[in-house]
């Protein structure tokens, strides 16, 4: 998941949620009834060497009104690509299994349950070695 394509979900969002605006906030509801799922395309470029190309779809059931904070579930099937965090972002994997490795070599593995934090400046490779899931809380800081 990007910001470019998160920015892109969170539009639409934006727009559903003005069109049904309420009187002060609301608890938000994350589950696979909470907003309308939307394809993601992974860039080709970013794929590893022999990855398919994975199936992605994103949730995303919450943006705060500064644009910076997102929160929803996403969903990928088998694939490895590179990744490079502008954003931290908080990661509760609810199904599946993936190995996240850093430009350094550390490896970690994580499966349905386990929860972790991809910090701003990381990069590296994400994989996902069992279709998976995860529920995510994205915070995008100001740039510096």
């Amino acid at each position: 998941l990007t910001l470019a394509d998160l920015s892109r979900v969170t539009q639409r969002t934006s727009e559903r949620i003005h069109m049904n605006a309420t009187p002060g906030p609301a608890v938000v509801k994350i589950d696979a009834a909470s907003a309308t799922e939307e394809k993601l395309e992974l860039d080709p470029a970013r794929l590893a060497a022999g990855s398919p190309i994975p199936e992605q779809f994103v949730r995303n059931a919450y943006t705060d009104s500064s644009g910076r904070f997102f929160a929803g579930l996403w969903r990928s099937s088998v694939g490895a690509w590179r990744v490079t965090y502008t954003e931290n972002e908080l990661c509760v994997l609810t199904a599946g299994r993936i190995r996240i490795t850093d430009d350094h070599g550390r490896q970690s593995t994580f499966g349905p349950g386990d929860s972790f934090v991809m910090p701003a400046g990381f990069a590296g490779l994400w994989e996902v070695l069992e279709p998976a899931q995860k529920l995510y809380a994205i915070y995008e800081p100001p740039a510096t």
